[in-house]
């Protein structure tokens, strides 16, 4: 038994390792013209596997079955069964899958690169030592931006981290059970969204100030209402937590202000901004319009909603899995499944300026 398990174990992490070289090796030294880079910063949504590199908890990683099962038929780091929204856009935008920066073979840039990290959020303090904060992940920007320079000559390097699109998902780790957190009992909701909003405009000027010009930004979806809020805070009721929808409207609200007037004050500055609590209340409310059987419930998990944190049996519990995961709005209790990061997706990529505004990200990639 232990012989077979270690076989298998060997093959995955073959097979890992084998499509990692593919993705590089024969790409040329320089990018062609008009070639658009994607940077990606943000949390769990945006994730492919950088959290299996650091020193954390189960609670932020993803690299066991079923995770993965139904693209990669192995687990990934991704939260989810296949793939995330950021891997629909890059292929919407003729590029391969963005890999995690930490990831040792990732020597290669020229395509972008994913600093995404589960559990990340804008305020350092909030699961420090635990994840990797925005404002690290600014710094390994920093780091690839300066290794360009170096591969490329400066106006070259320059040219293609302006042409890059830098697709953004934070604020959801900042919200949910900040009624605990000291930081957050000492400030109005309004003063704490003050913070969270100004962490994240740090790190766009950082971002910036070394070549970025075009930006996305994924506001925080309906955090109140997911499988794991309804189990865990809500006691197995079905309706949101109004405490955290308050807040998160006041997240996304100050993001598009501010947004607005970053659009004023930083040279060549375009952005994209997707109203994801929207679009994914909507999905949630109407499943069966996006051809789901079911918008509430999660695919794999227990308890409530299956909204308990047990997908794959997280430190020894015991756990449902559901026979067809596309037919869920969610995986595990949090995360989307493959189905709908690709529904989400389409909406970025070609949705109306009621959805993503001032552009969808079709036209920001072209632009």
């Amino acid at each position: 038994m232990a012989s077979s398990w270690l076989s298998s174990s060997f093959l995955v992490f073959f097979i890992a390792s084998f499509l990692s070289l593919q993705c590089c090796r024969c790409d040329d030294l320089k990018p062609p013209p008009k070639h658009v880079a994607f940077f990606i910063f943000g949390d769990s949504l945006f994730d492919v596997g950088n959290n299996n590199y650091i020193n954390t908890t189960t609670s932020f990683q993803a690299n066991f079955l079923p995770y993965g099962e139904t693209f990669f038929k192995f687990p990934t780091g991704r939260f989810s069964d296949g793939r995330l929204i950021p891997d629909f856009i890059a292929k919407y935008g003729n590029l391969p899958l963005i890999r995690p920066y930490l990831n040792p073979k990732n020597k290669f840039y020229l395509h972008g690169v994913n600093f995404a990290s589960a559990g990340a959020d804008a305020l350092v303090d909030t699961h420090q030592g635990f994840v990797i904060d925005l404002k690290t992940q600014l710094s390994y920007f920093n780091k690839v931006a300066k290794v360009l320079k170096e591969e490329l000559g400066h106006a070259e390097a320059k040219a293609l981290l302006s042409r890059a699109v830098y697709f953004i998902s934070i604020g959801s780790n900042d919200y949910p059970f900040t009624t605990n957190s000291s930081l957050f009992r000492s400030h109005s909701p309004q003063q704490y969204v003050d913070l969270v909003i100004g962490n994240l405009t740090t790190v766009i000027k950082g971002i910036h100030k070394n070549g970025g010009r075009k930006f996305a930004f994924l506001g925080v979806g309906p955090i109140g209402c997911v499988p794991t809020v309804k189990a865990t805070l809500l006691q197995g009721k079905d309706e949101c937590l109004e405490e955290i929808t308050q807040l998160v409207k006041l997240h996304n609200n100050h993001l598009s202000k501010t947004l607005l007037q970053l659009g004023k004050k930083l040279e060549g500055f375009v952005y994209s901004y997707a109203d994801f609590y929207a679009i994914a209340i909507e999905v949630t409310n109407n499943p069966a319009k996006y051809d789901f059987k079911e918008g509430k419930v999660a695919c794999c998990g227990s308890g409530p909603f299956r909204g308990y944190s047990s997908c794959g049996g997280r430190n020894g519990q015991e756990y449902e899995l559901c026979g067809n995961p596309s037919e869920y709005l969610f995986f595990d209790g949090s995360h989307p499944s493959e189905k709908a990061n690709q529904l989400f997706a389409q909406f970025l990529w070609n949705g109306s300026s009621e959805i993503i505004r001032p552009y969808n990200l079709n036209v920001l990639f072209h632009l």
